[in-house]
């Protein structure tokens, strides 16, 4: 989560999408997933984070840009990872689904992941 030298955030920010992913979800909200939902275990539930709308899921994903949480890994024009925190203070990763259109889907990390601290920590420090 370094800064990266010549890549417009704000331009980022606005082109990334949300599209989400069934094996993420219990409850489908208006995410529109095709099966609905499909919770697969072993995969953390965007339930957990209280995330049910698509429009919600896509403002972390876009402020998650716009602050430069995004790995350092590029596929193309997109990171692979970003990463967000949500108003209740639970930590989220974004991964690549997409690289043709830039779409992501997301999940809760695991708060005992060590790294959640270092994500809510970059997500406090780089407020806009």
């Amino acid at each position: 989560m370094d800064e990266l030298a010549g890549t417009d955030l704000v331009s980022l920010g606005k082109r990334v999408v949300y599209c989400g992913n069934p094996v993420h979800k219990k409850n489908p909200g208006d995410f529109g997933l095709t099966p609905p939902s499909g919770p697969r275990p072993g995969k953390t539930l965007c339930d957990i984070a209280n995330i049910f709308e698509k429009a919600v899921a896509s403002r972390l994903l876009q402020e998650g840009a716009r602050r430069g949480l995004v790995s350092r890994q590029f596929q193309g024009e997109w990171p692979q990872n970003i990463w967000a925190v949500n108003d209740d203070g639970t930590a989220l990763e974004a991964q690549l689904e997409n690289r043709d259109t830039g779409a992501y889907h997301g999940y809760p990390l695991l708060p005992t992941d060590p790294f959640v601290e270092l994500v809510t920590e970059q997500w406090r420090a780089r407020q806009p």
